[in-house]
């Protein structure tokens, strides 16, 4: 069988593998084993260990966990409502003011959490039922919270841009600044669309005549600003080259845990072991897809099933933009069914 009908196959099995539910990290390591014994036979197994281990003994990994438990620590607290809050008290004149504070939310609480999971259940769970009762439509309420939720994978620190820095070879530092400037674009485009459907729609709200004090409006800051100043240090340790990716990381996560205990008063056993379990489950599960996929890979290369596809698309001499939207049109359809993760661990 050649590598290309190997490749396929591959790609065939992976995705019914993956479409029946089980755990990525299993459903990759059982394909990648599968596939190693039937083609390898049984002493490929011996390579199998060696192959993961060395894959997680990189010490940019240390910043995947730090980051993790920082979002946690944010996510676990107050700081979702008060940026809620805080943002909608301030922008209560503007057309759609609650859907553009619900946007605004989700663009701040990504940047600290990093996930896109958790901004939208973090501000969703207020947002939504909060402009229901205030008189916006279904479709404007759900829709500001799903798109908002998408910018945890590109504002920083974005756990999504560490797993692509760590499979890609990149600067994670770069990386981040690279994600500023289109996440606020879209954080741009998608106030100013709700601002003009809802002036479209012709929106009444319930309270549009409510007026909220300086003091008001200056009530929630506090809380507020030791959390963004932490996400500005970071950004600016990293793209100044004052510290790398982990120290960054490892200095945030502790400064954020310090915040939550000292701002919300999060300081029984029982609200840090939240965080810590939080952090440690989804580490874990982060850390184990990172360590089959790279088992994953080795396979492919190994039946030489990498390189014949290089080769093919060199032998293709299409124009570049023909690849490029091949691919995009891969991704698309892979992000259907796998979780980011997944997809850039698996591709990249």
């Amino acid at each position: 069988m050649s590598p290309l009908m190997i490749g396929l196959l591959i790609f065939a099995v992976t995705t019914l593998v993956l479409a029946t539910g089980l755990p990525i990290a299993f459903g990759l390591g059982a394909v990648a084993l599968g596939f190693m014994l039937i083609f390898d036979g049984w002493s490929s197994v011996h390579f199998i260990p060696e192959t993961i281990f060395s894959g997680l003994n990189d010490f940019t990994l240390v910043s995947l966990p730090m980051f993790v438990i920082m979002g946690a620590a944010v996510a676990c607290s107050r700081a979702g409502s008060d940026l809620y809050e805080a943002l909608a008290r301030w922008l209560y004149r503007v057309p759609g003011s609650l859907v553009v504070s619900n946007i605004g939310a989700c663009a701040l609480f990504s940047a600290l959490t990093g996930s896109s999971p958790a901004t939208c259940a973090a501000i969703g769970k207020m947002g939504i039922p909060e402009m229901r009762k205030r008189g916006y439509d279904a479709d404007l309420a759900t829709g500001a919270i799903a798109a908002g939720g998408t910018l945890g994978i590109l504002i920083p620190p974005s756990v999504t841009m560490i797993l692509y820095g760590i499979a890609s070879e990149t600067s994670i530092g770069r990386l981040f600044i690279a994600g500023i400037l289109p996440g606020l674009l879209l954080v741009g485009l998608f106030m100013a669309w709700s601002i003009f459907l809802s002036w479209k729609r012709g929106t009444r709200l319930v309270d549009q005549d409510r007026v909220y004090s300086l003091r008001e409006k200056l009530e929630l800051m506090p809380r507020l600003l030791p959390f963004i100043l932490v996400i500005i240090g970071v950004v600016y340790a990293l793209y100044g080259g004052i510290a790398t990716p982990s120290e960054a990381a490892g200095v945030g996560a502790m400064l954020c845990l310090l915040m939550v205990v000292v701002i919300y008063r999060m300081w029984r056993p029982a609200d840090l072991w939240a965080i810590l379990r939080d952090g440690l489950r989804e580490s874990g599960m982060l850390l184990m897809i990172i360590g089959t996929s790279i088992l994953f890979g080795y396979m492919m290369s190994s039946l030489q099933v990498t390189q014949a596809v290089a080769q093919t698309i060199a032998d293709m001499q299409v124009n570049r933009w023909v690849v490029l939207a091949a691919i995009n049109l891969l991704l698309l359809v892979a992000g259907c069914f796998l979780p980011p993760a997944a997809i850039i661990l698996m591709t990249t």
